[in-house]
């Protein structure tokens, strides 16, 4: 039994990372795509909104598709079409093409998405503890790693198809190859757990739901606020280098890898409750020294705290909905994923606009304000009634390391 869930566990961390890597290709090179397609500026934020849109359609339909088949098949079919779609995006000539590919990309990921932290809250709960930031980790590294690769193409000038051709050549057998080892469901085929977890379980509440939707999509403001505005912020506001201001966003990325990594310890040594609220306060530091800071230094000390704060908080809401809904988590990740899409759809054009129209120093007390919101919701982070990282595990924990 152990060996299996270790090998779940490795081969759900494999989907984590080459998810991370195709969607860094993809948003890295944004740039790239519109001049290869003669995408005008003005069409450009429609492509790009279509993308989350259509993502949330994905999870939507995961929801009803998993009342029938397992979360591991949804995953392993839906990996493989997100790989070719990005390469699609690469090889394509005409516009039409170039829709039909992010149409594909964005269902796909919606899908995935879904299906990928459905097996990790799963896991979390058949090893008794917490383990669902190591999953979002190797999600990290595969952006760092993905984005490395975007940099190394646009450096040599290499066409799209190039560059992403070797990666999905890589990346696609091994993903189809490591789901042979996903786990679903109780996990082990313990009908123990199953039942224990059908017991518990009832149907999807969205008013209990709800403080988690909401945390999700403040979440997501707060990095589409970093991933979009960083660099412009530090060279329009803070008189940085162009050179420098790309800095700000690797570094944001290396401290949520950093964070996420260790973040299942703090889960196991201090609760849910207090890491997230933890989380929150760093994060929000880090908006407040963005606003604040007189220089790009300090401007890049404060998006570096909002990476060690918001890192902890995406994993640690889609536990909390497996703990809160423990025979419905599939249709409560489902449901609280979509919200990941919202706030990432609110989060660039609501800075922007708010820049433009006042400040943008202003803008980013913003972001701080709904991530400090979150320490209103954290009792809904609490381990209950599985009682991750309290020192109350699940008496039939296994011993899998």
């Amino acid at each position: 039994m152990t060996d299996v869930l270790r090998r779940g566990r490795a081969s759900l961390a494999l989907s984590f990372f080459a998810q991370g890597v195709a969607f860094a290709l993809l948003v890295t090179r944004i740039p790239a795509i519109q001049d290869r397609y003669g995408v005008s500026d003005a069409l450009l934020p429609a492509f790009l909104a279509a993308v989350p849109v259509l993502a949330g359609v994905g999870s939507v339909t995961t929801e009803r598709l998993v009342k029938r088949i397992p979360p591991s098949r949804v995953l392993r079919w839906s990996q493989p079409v997100v790989l070719l779609a990005l390469l699609g995006v690469g090889a394509g000539d005409r516009m039409v093409e170039l829709g039909v590919a992010l149409a594909a990309f964005g269902l796909a990921v919606g899908a995935l998405d879904a299906s990928m932290n459905m097996l990790g809250v799963s896991l979390q709960r058949s090893y008794g503890r917490s383990i669902m930031l190591s999953f979002h980790a190797a999600y990290s590294l595969g952006g760092i790693v993905g984005a490395s690769l975007a940099w190394v193409g646009a450096h040599w000038d290499l066409a799209l198809v190039v560059s992403y051709l070797p990666v999905v050549v890589v990346l696609l057998p091994a993903a189809l190859v490591g789901s042979r080892w996903y786990v679903d469901g109780g996990g082990v085929g313990d009908p123990a757990v199953a039942s224990e977890a059908s017991a518990e379980g009832g149907p999807v509440v969205f008013k209990m739901l709800l403080p988690l939707c909401l945390v999700m999509t403040f979440a997501y403001i707060g990095d589409s606020t970093v991933s979009n505005w960083s660099a412009k912020y530090l060279q329009d506001v803070l008189g940085s280098s162009e050179q420098l201001a790309t800095v700000p966003y690797n570094v944001y990325m290396v401290t949520t890898l950093l964070g996420r990594a260790i973040g299942d310890f703090g889960v196991r040594r201090f609760g849910a409750v207090v890491v997230v609220r933890g989380g929150a306060l760093v994060a929000a530091a880090g908006f407040a020294v963005v606003a604040g800071a007189s220089g790009a230094w300090f401007g890049m000390l404060g998006f570096t705290l909002v990476g060690v704060g918001l890192c902890v908080l995406v994993p640690q809401t889609f536990a909390a909905a497996g703990r809160l809904f423990p025979g419905a988590s599939d249709t409560a990740v489902a449901r609280l994923n979509v919200f990941n899409y919202v706030g990432f759809l609110i989060g660039s054009p609501l800075v922007g606009a708010l820049g433009d129209a006042w400040n943008y120093r202003g803008a980013m007390l913003v972001p701080m304000v709904l991530v400090l919101v979150t320490l209103v919701y954290a009792r809904s982070f609490a381990a209950q009634p599985d009682r991750y990282g309290d020192g109350h595990e699940r008496p039939r924990t296994a011993d899998v390391g």
